[in-house]
């Protein structure tokens, strides 16, 4: 079905316009005049269908990745098993992938295997209806053989073809659903909301890093909540997250959480992500209280004693399993291990620098802040003061000089692999840096190696 100029033409003309959206008719106009049937496909469809000028266009093409590379000099195939070429264009990153068509002994676990094929096989092959949309730039033709334009009208996620088979070709599919639901505030078709529950188990097939990569765009994209409590509900989310799914039901203080359970206090932190929180921040907002489930009392009131350490725990395992990296897996345990730590305007001003001075301390803030957004009624004033007291110290002691030695280098002078001792191992450089006991690489080098004496 290809339908003539369906788009706004203030759109057309506002993205044709831009750099990235000339640059990407470049593409398609180069690859049509050496005869190659060549489209823009999916999310910048989409967004401009829905009167955005797409920020990032994928394209398709019957050309081969070394047909591709033959035009484009400055161009790389990106594993031959996925059919698809990175080109640079001016200051842009274009992914243009030849159409392909499902291999039918895919195991679920990873992309099918390339088989090229044309246009409408291409189609056939993609997971939603509203990704199998392609715009050509030229003719300002609509080719939209799924239906995906009268979906997007009514925000619904639907599996192109039989819903069961599609999970089973890439179960990633599963989270995708979710993701895409949530970005178009839509609803799933009934079909693939009975697929979704019916094959959640699937999820258990894929790889951590691909677990952790569908998270994470939850997490950044909108309605964050939402996403996950359509994983809880469908069941997808006690596959992989069990620690979180098991939030639900553990019952908070009602003089302090008018919002609810662990799990409801966690979706209004969700549903209260700022632009200037990142990743980190996001998934330890998202872990913070999962503790809570193990350390659920009751004394003089609801009592979850000594559940920040238990949280970051639990969450460093679940990191490992998402294969995060180990980096950042220590900067989420101690974001999450110190969330209850809000102390420092009773502390001497010595002390302050231990924190105030600490790299991750202003996203540590941040999570104060989430936490506290979580919470009905919210009270500010704390956090309020502690930020103030941040401010009013690092304006009277300016930060020290940047820290003389890297992580790398402290593992090395040790013998020890990344830890938590590595990073003690930097906080105690820091100090001794900031006291004035430490002014040199080689004082730096001397120091460490006392700390394993």
């Amino acid at each position: 079905m290809i339908v003539l100029m369906p788009l706004s033409k203030d759109i057309i003309a506002k993205t044709l316009a831009s750099p990235h959206g000339g640059r990407a008719y470049k593409i398609v106009e180069t690859l049509h005049d050496a005869s190659f049937d060549t489209w823009w496909v999916g999310g910048a469809v989409r967004d401009m269908l829905q009167g955005h000028i797409p920020a990032d266009i994928d394209i398709a093409t019957e050309a081969t990745p070394e047909q591709v590379g033959k035009l484009f000099t400055r161009s790389k195939e990106e594993g031959g098993q996925l059919g698809s070429t990175r080109v640079l264009l001016g200051d842009d990153i274009f992914e243009i992938t030849t159409f392909r068509e499902d291999d039918e002994a895919s195991d679920g676990r990873h992309p099918e295997a390339v088989v090229f094929g044309n246009r409408q096989q291409d189609a056939k092959r993609r997971d939603f209806s509203v990704n199998a949309m392609y715009w050509n730039p030229i003719s300002q033709e609509l080719f939209d053989p799924m239906l995906g334009e009268s979906d997007l009208k009514e925000n619904l996620v639907r599996f192109i073809g039989d819903p069961p088979t599609r999970i089973k070709h890439d179960a990633l599919r599963i989270l995708r659903a979710v993701r895409f639901r949530a970005l178009l505030d839509g609803q799933y078709h009934p079909e693939t909301y009975t697929a979704l529950r019916e094959q959640a188990a699937l999820v258990r097939v894929l790889s951590g890093s691909r677990l952790l990569g569908e998270t994470e765009k939850m997490l950044l994209g909108p309605h964050p909540d939402r996403a996950f409590e359509d994983m809880r509900e469908l069941g997808i989310l006690q596959e992989f997250l069990a620690e979180l799914s098991a939030c639900k039901g553990v019952p908070q203080p009602a003089d302090y959480h008018h919002e609810g359970d662990v799990w409801n206090h966690t979706m209004q932190l969700l549903r209260s992500f700022a632009d200037e929180q990142g990743i980190d921040v996001r998934i330890a907002g998202l872990f913070h209280d999962c503790g809570k489930v193990q350390t659920f009392s009751i004394k003089e009131r609801i009592r979850f004693d000594h559940h920040a350490t238990i949280s970051a725990d639990l969450t460093t395992k679940a990191l490992e399993r998402l294969q995060c990296t180990r980096k950042r897996i220590e900067k989420i345990d101690w974001l999450i291990r110190h969330h209850m730590s809000m102390t420092f305007l009773e502390m001497p001003e010595d002390r302050k620098a231990h924190w105030y001075y600490h790299p991750w301390f202003p996203e540590l803030l941040q999570l104060f802040r989430l936490d506290i957004a979580g919470t009905t009624p919210s009270n500010y004033t704390l956090y309020d003061g502690i930020v103030a007291d941040y401010h009013r110290y690092l304006d009277a002691h300016p930060r020290p000089q940047k820290a003389l030695l890297g992580g790398d280098e402290v593992m090395e002078i040790l013998g020890i692999h990344s830890g938590a001792e590595v990073g003690k191992a930097l906080q105690a450089l820091h100090e001794a840096q900031e006291n004035g006991s430490v002014t040199s690489k080689k004082d730096a080098r001397e120091f460490i190696k006392t700390l394993s004496s």
